[in-house]
């Protein structure tokens, strides 16, 4: 038996989480779920996730600042991070990068090529 990748969606939007959470179970991936940076830094604290999946723009703690502080964490340190968001700047997309970003996916997402993006970083 092969246990499921788990992926940590971490939005402000009940409704974006949702997408994300049916999106990527109906491909085989097990999903938790954080409403921004600090509750995700959180659940972290606790649970080792095979790749994160961030917004941008959050209260509480942003997507930059999420990535960060992942980034200054010795367990995830090389964790992938995929950043979804509606922003699609390349100033946004290179301050990601340069924080420690591994991709950029601009909403609203096409399902099958988010699926694609997750295969592409975790395998």
């Amino acid at each position: 038996m092969t246990v499921a990748t788990k992926i940590l969606a971490v939005d402000d939007s009940p409704s974006m989480r949702m997408l994300l959470r049916i999106a990527l179970t109906e491909h085989g991936y097990d999903v938790a779920e954080a409403e921004d940076g600090v509750a995700a830094l959180d659940w972290l604290k606790a649970n080792t996730p095979d790749m994160i999946i961030t917004d941008i723009n959050m209260p509480r703690m942003d997507g930059f600042g999420l990535i960060d502080a992942v980034r200054s964490d010795g367990r995830h340190r090389d964790r992938p991070i995929l950043v979804l968001s509606t922003e699609s700047s390349e100033e946004k997309k290179a301050r990601a990068r340069a924080a420690g970003a591994t991709g950029w996916i601009v909403k609203p997402f096409d399902p099958v090529k988010l699926a694609a993006a997750v295969r592409r970083v975790c395998h």
